[in-house]
């Protein structure tokens, strides 16, 4: 075994000499980076709320994983798709045939877009560093200009084994009047403990329309670090639909630079948890130009111990006039130990501008609860018609059925 990184704080072992896909000057920078930076703590302002006890000071291998089959996680049938088995690219569970006006590589293969590494912020970000430093694989997707995908795209990450590490680096590049919808899942099979640190940087070109679902669905003991950077331009449309349904610890950093005008951009979320599962959501969304509209709402249910963060920020830059932009959190709590730290925020510099945010936390609505049990629901089936109520003004949001389907499906 070949010790990659050792720090005080987090080991990674490469037990076959795996090397990584990115070129070798992304690499370096990011190994000088990982020989001074420290693992955020509480006092990190950014991770003020999420203790990374649970994956630092362990030690995690880069290493290959098989499984027989992916049938019980694929959630549209006909979908074109790609899987990934511990971070690695598996040709046998993955589709044959592309269709025309796409091009889906992975870049094991050795195709690297230009624009890979273009955005991603390495400089103090530990986990991007890491992902930079030591992937292993992902999706390269390029949906070309004028092209109208009929079916969405599937990319399946899975994780197997005990403390193995996940580190996939997609491009997801959407040309000029293209239009497509990509649904990346993560799940686990027979995994303890695993980690998976997933990096996708998203180009979202002229007039392009773009829809993203993301759901996590990994084992209760999982760890779970992604970033998704996006980069919108004029007259686009930019929507993801991030729904974290399992997970020990999970953060999503979501960061939309919305560089041309007349782009619309939806945010949408939904994270049930239960026992000790921690959730962590930080969105950015960057308003640089005028013109532009942009709309965000999370909504979370929590019992047990379970713990949740949300911070979203809408930035408007100083010329940056005629935004409209809404955010919303919304929280139920149903036990006395579960907790949500909630801080929406707006910063703007500009002055004609709609701009709105909120956030909400409460129990059940014992009056609502009443009224079901006296109509003849038991207390366990009104409980749920409420809790699937209260989340379903998010699932509403996923316009495909198939996926809306297989997530109310968990839920129930």
């Amino acid at each position: 075994m070949s010790e990659l990184l050792n720090s005080t704080e987090i080991k990674i072992i490469n037990s076959n000499g795996f090397g990584g896909v990115l070129n070798e000057k992304l690499k370096n920078q990011a190994f000088s980076i990982l020989e001074t930076i420290q693992f955020p703590t509480t006092r990190t302002e950014a991770w003020k709320y999420t203790r990374l006890g649970k994956i630092s000071n362990k030690k995690f291998t880069i290493q290959k994983g098989t499984i027989s089959s992916i049938s019980e996680y694929k959630i549209v049938e006909e979908a074109t798709t790609l899987t990934f088995v511990n971070g690695f690219y598996s040709s046998e569970l993955s589709s044959k045939n592309i269709p025309a006006g796409i091009e889906v590589t992975p870049l094991s293969n050795g195709v690297s877009s230009t624009e890979i590494g273009q955005n991603i912020q390495i400089e103090n970000e530990i986990f991007n560093s890491i992902n930079t430093s030591f992937s292993t694989d992902g999706a390269n997707i390029v949906v070309k200009e004028k092209t109208v995908l009929e079916k969405p795209l599937q990319i399946i990450h899975i994780s197997t084994g005990e403390h193995t590490i996940s580190n996939v680096r997609n491009c997801i590049i959407s040309e000029k009047n293209s239009q497509a919808e990509i649904i990346q899942s993560f799940f686990s099979e027979n995994a303890k403990e695993s980690f998976t640190n997933v990096v996708t940087e998203i180009f979202v070109k002229e007039n392009a329309h773009l829809t993203l679902h993301k759901i996590q669905k990994e084992d209760n003991t999982s760890y779970h670090v992604s970033t998704e950077q996006v980069d919108q331009h004029k007259n686009s449309t930019f929507t993801i639909n991030t729904l974290t349904l399992s997970g020990a610890l999970v953060r999503n950093n979501l960061n939309i630079e919305v560089n041309g005008e007349n782009c619309a951009t939806h945010l949408n979320g939904g994270y049930i948890l239960k026992g000790n599962q921690h959730v962590d959501n930080h969105t950015l969304v960057d308003h640089k130009v005028a013109n532009c509209n942009s709309f965000e709402l999370y909504k979370g249910i929590l019992k047990d111990k379970s713990t949740g963060v949300f911070n979203g920020k809408v930035f408007v830059r100083k010329d940056a006039q005629k935004i409209n932009a809404f955010q919303s959190n919304a929280n139920v709590l149903l036990s006395d130990d579960a907790a949500i730290n909630s801080k929406p925020e707006l910063e703007i510099y500009a002055d004609d501008v709609k701009c709105s945010h909120g956030s909400t936390t409460g129990q059940l609505d014992e009056e609502a609860l009443f009224y079901l049990r006296a109509r003849g629901l038991s207390e366990k089936s009104a409980r749920e018609l409420i809790v699937s109520a209260f989340i379903n003004d998010v699932i509403e949001k996923i316009e495909n059925e198939e996926v809306r389907s297989f997530i109310i499906k968990i839920i129930q």
